[in-house]
């Protein structure tokens, strides 16, 4: 009878050690796990980062008088740009013409 409660003592300690390792893999894998996604979140947002580092999408909605004085020097710049397509457009014409 002794051997068998020294056995049973015995693969009662087994069991407990085996669900503490258990235990203990476990949690070192979901850490590892949890480690492993912070690390792709981090590099998802460094994608981002350089178009976030000057704040200008924090001042996208905003209509600022800066921000309409640049769009009116846009819209003349474009005018002046297709007013310069247009005439080499008329220039090109006229040189095949000549051919």
């Amino acid at each position: 009878m002794a051997q068998y409660r020294e056995t049973s003592s015995g693969s009662l300690s087994s069991l407990i050690s085996g669900a503490v390792l258990g235990a203990a893999g476990l949690a070192w894998w979901l850490f590892s796990e949890a480690e492993k996604r912070q690390q792709t979140r981090k590099q998802r947002a460094m994608l981002y980062a350089p178009r976030m580092q000057d704040g200008s999408e924090a001042f996208e909605t905003t209509n600022s008088p800066l921000k309409k004085e640049s769009s009116e020097h846009l819209e003349e710049r474009v005018e002046q740009l297709n007013a310069a397509i247009a005439d080499v457009r008329k220039q090109l014409e006229e040189l095949g013409s000549k051919n």
